[in-house]
């Protein structure tokens, strides 16, 4: 298994970290689409791929950790990505206690969360969902599914005052949070729930 690499205290200041949080059970390439996709839009220096022990809204238990962990070191080694298993290490689930950790520890470095467009949808299910967007610019990732109902969503339309345009999406990691934007371009179908239901048949 890899190792947890990486730990906060490793952050120099000013560096411009992107937070990919998720069960990735399984990761696929559509996980490495959006990391791309907010790397290179957001001029980011990193990437986090905060690999999750569990969600807490969902009653289906995750895999192995350790399995989950090898799996997206194999699909994540673009230069700048980084896998981390953060979440385990300080005993939470809960994104709003992650941006906690990482803010009071790294205040100089500028995180942005990173989401796909499914995840803004249902985000006011989340713990504290305004804290999220409080404590970090946040960026959307448009999937095929979700565009309508991701710019309708509770979420969207409470942080409305707060959206920049795409065409600023560059400055993101530089503004004061609440701020956050929704990023448009190739979309990738692949979705980890199709994957499960596509093993589970060939079973």
């Amino acid at each position: 298994m890899p190792s947890s690499v990486l730990h906060s205290e490793a952050l120099a200041p000013g560096l411009r970290v992107g937070l990919l949080g998720g069960t990735f059970d399984p990761p696929h390439h559509g996980h490495l689409h959006a990391a791309r996709t907010a790397m290179r839009r957001l001029k980011l220096d990193r990437v986090w791929w905060l690999v999750s022990p569990q969600n807490p809204l969902k009653a289906r238990q995750a895999s192995d950790l350790d399995r989950r962990m090898t799996l997206v070191s194999e699909l994540a080694r673009d230069p700048g990505m980084v896998v981390s298993d953060i979440e385990a290490r300080i005993g939470t689930t809960r994104t709003i206690d992650l941006l906690h950790h990482l803010r009071t520890r790294k205040p100089d470095v500028k995180f942005v969360w990173l989401m796909g467009a499914d995840n803004l949808s249902g985000i006011h299910r989340w713990a504290h969902w305004q804290g999220v967007f409080a404590s970090c610019p946040v960026a959307v990732i448009a999937r095929p599914t979700d565009a309508v109902r991701a710019r309708l969503s509770p979420a969207a339309r409470y942080f409305a005052h707060a959206r920049i345009p795409e065409s600023a999406a560059a400055t993101l990691a530089d503004q004061e949070a609440p701020a956050w934007t929704y990023l448009t371009g190739r979309l990738h179908p692949h979705a980890s729930s199709d994957i499960r239901r596509a093993r589970q048949q060939t079973r």
